[in-house]
């Protein structure tokens, strides 16, 4: 197929975030999501609205860290579906970032995205804005997951020293627990006791403890996805290019079983082919993200490959909050960032970890 020209811009890297990125940003981080990390229209909204007041926010590599950077993620916990209608309060940002220096014990310089997937690839953005801030060109998981022990530093082996939550009516959490099980635990019923949805702040790092524990680039990858999918005349296969992906089937769904529960969202979507696919029939499980793609019995992806739900005709990626039916979709699938196919990785974000007894069997890309 032949697609129209494009004015995206190079694999250059960028070396900082104006108001006019965001918008690329918040489409490529929603394809990144595979269905969570919050819908990004709002983040999208705030993170312009803050670019615009405060000037760009520099975008740094690990390697351009200096010894007396620290570094902090930040990200919203919780369930998604929740978010359409919590929205979150900048005093969070400024409660969380004191927390993070009185527990860390010095400045925090840089910010990092927890996730790259949906809002949670947005907003630190603009909240580096906020706060003066710099911002690092690397996140915690290459995509979007929904538990906090599934966040690549884990896998690398590095522990979290703290982390801080904060709510929409003032309430802030410091936590030191023993591991990042423990974490998930404590953070997942402060959140419930909240309503569902927080703000929070863990992972203190350097420039030393980040080199090989973060995956890097994504925020500029986000931002070339987006523009992509923004400035193409057929933009799904745009961004299935620009990410080597697979287009699994188009059609439209049919049914969208959903339950929001213990701060996630869980349940399945079904898609009924149209057009070419017609005939053909694929369940796609989900928890806060897209897992597991299954037609005629027979996996086609699997977590921690990414798989992603976009409308057919603009490309924008659809969350799992926002799903319905009728809706005409495409689903994307591709590979992950190497780290996840480690034993480790594949420990902790595996089919077998949101208990499926599949093996994982590595998807490899390429459009169908």
């Amino acid at each position: 197929m032949v697609h129209a020209p494009t004015d995206a811009p190079s694999r250059e890297r960028l070396s900082s975030i104006a108001a006019a990125d965001v918008a690329p940003l918040a489409a490529g981080c929603a394809v990144f999501g595979t269905g969570g990390g919050g819908a990004v229209y709002t983040s999208q909204l705030a993170t312009e609205q803050a670019l615009e007041a405060a000037g760009p926010v520099r975008l740094v590599t690990v390697d351009e860290l200096g010894a007396d950077d620290a570094i902090i993620m930040m990200s919203g916990i919780g369930a998604p579906t929740v978010g359409i209608e919590m929205l979150s309060s900048t005093s969070q940002i400024d409660a969380l970032l004191a927390g993070a220096e009185a527990a860390a014990g010095r400045r925090i310089t840089t910010l990092m995205a927890a996730e790259i997937g949906g809002s949670n690839g947005v907003s630190p953005a603009g909240w580096a804005a906020r706060l003066g801030l710099q911002l690092l060109d690397a996140d915690g998981m290459g995509r979007a997951f929904p538990e906090a022990t599934m966040i690549a530093m884990n896998v690398a082996g590095v522990p979290c020293d703290f982390a801080v939550m904060a709510d929409v009516v003032g309430n802030v959490v410091t936590m030191k627990t023993v591991d990042l099980s423990w974490l998930e635990r404590h953070a997942r019923a402060v959140t419930v006791a909240s309503g569902g949805l927080c703000l929070g702040a863990h992972y203190p790092l350097t420039a030393r403890t980040a080199r090989g524990a973060v995956i890097e680039g994504t925020v500029s990858a986000a931002i070339r996805v987006g523009h992509a999918l923004l400035s193409s005349s057929d933009p799904v296969h745009a961004v299935a290019d620009e990410l080597d992906a697979a287009v699994l089937i188009a059609g439209k769904v049919i049914d969208v079983a959903r339950r929001t529960e213990g701060g996630f969202v869980r349940g399945s979507v079904t898609i009924a082919g149209v057009g070419a696919d017609r005939g053909r029939l694929q369940r796609i499980e989900l928890q806060n993200e897209n897992l597991i793609v299954l037609e005629d019995g027979e996996v086609l992806a699997t977590v921690p490959d990414l798989v992603t739900i976009v409308d057919s005709e603009t490309g924008h990626a659809i969350s799992t909050e926002m799903l319905r039916f009728g809706q005409r979709v495409s689903v994307l699938a591709w590979a992950c960032d190497p780290l996840w196919r480690t034993e480790r990785g594949l420990e902790l974000a595996g089919p077998r970890a949101f208990g499926y007894d599949l093996p994982y069997v590595p998807f490899e890309g390429g459009q169908r």
